[in-house]
């Protein structure tokens, strides 16, 4: 029987006292915990970020990679081994900004992996510069005069681009982020959960401001409308819905096909490919060559 102290480890948190991560932290491990997985099971991944040390803080399998590379790194591992739960943990500087163009493609791929990201609306570990999803008119460390550009909604385009559960949790909420994350983990395929985390340092609304502002979704809500749930992503800053936003079903996941033709194993399970079958692949990918004229030299017919 798995024990939330099985999760335990002895690395010093670099949080500040008080901050929301602790929040999604804890969730994150009762909910591992009552979904029964070992931690020998899961591997986190992770970028850069005050977000990408959760990882450090958990007695798992990890991969703390480079700014916003975080889920390709989780891409190859999910595919190298499918039996991993695999989780990133990200922040929206690092998944939604330098991370940005490899969001869309993972939309596009939807691998069976679960990403929470963590939003407070700037770049935390830098000291407050705005990011991808600070409000216009904002103040930040830099942007002194306000942001003038319009924030990203990737809760939004993830719904516009057919990814099957789309999630909002709120980190000071951790019993109800807990509820998210295990039905993000256990759906088939891509899971989205971004989560609300006020910075309780350099951030400009306290923890009271977002109090006021997120609900929760009730059950006269029906997350498989589409419909729906773009309303619920565009609303005004005035109102915050937290819940599955959207949850439809299923579809094929990355390397469906592989994973029933080939193999459903993990690649370090697998014997070598024998030599003679490798030689025998190979000069079936060598007939009927394209023939090139003699006279012209190799880098000519490359060219032609």
């Amino acid at each position: 029987m798995v024990k939330i102290d099985d999760y335990k480890n002895d690395v010093p948190v670099q949080w500040c006292p008080g901050c929301p991560n602790f929040g999604i932290l804890n969730a994150l491990k009762t909910a591992l915990t009552a979904l029964g997985k070992q931690p020998h099971e899961c591997c986190l991944v992770s970028g850069i970020g005050q977000a990408a040390k959760l990882p450090h803080y958990l007695n798992c399998n990890f991969f703390n990679g480079l700014h916003g590379r975080a889920l390709p790194a989780a891409l190859g591992i999910h595919v190298a081994n499918p039996r991993l739960t695999t989780i990133v943990v990200t922040g929206e500087g690092d998944c939604y900004g330098d991370g940005g163009n490899h969001f869309l493609h993972t939309l596009r791929r939807n691998p069976d992996i679960t990403v929470v990201i963590h939003n407070n609306e700037f770049y935390a570990l830098t000291k407050g510069q705005a990011s991808p999803t600070t409000r216009v008119g904002e103040k930040r460390s830099l942007q002194i005069h306000g942001v003038e550009i319009a924030q990203l909604n990737m809760p939004a385009v993830a719904i516009v681009h057919d990814c099957t559960f789309v999630a909002r949790g709120f980190a000071v909420d951790s019993d109800q982020l807990k509820s998210l994350l295990m039905e993000a983990i256990t759906h088939p395929g891509l899971s989205i959960v971004e989560v609300i985390q006020p910075c309780i340092t350099w951030g400009t609304h306290p923890v009271s401001w977002h109090r006021e502002r997120v609900y929760t979704l009730g059950d006269d809500y029906n997350p498989a409308d589409r419909k729906a749930a773009l309303e619920k992503t565009t609303e005004t800053e005035e109102r915050i819905a937290t819940g599955i936003l959207l949850r439809t079903a299923p579809r094929k996941t990355y390397a469906d096909r592989f994973r029933k033709e080939i193999t459903d194993r993990p690649f370090g399970e697998l014997m070598p490919v024998s030599p003679e079958k490798m030689t025998g692949f190979l000069a079936g990918l060598r007939k009927d060559p394209i023939p090139i004229d003699p006279a012209q030299s190799p880098r000519e017919g490359a060219r032609n």
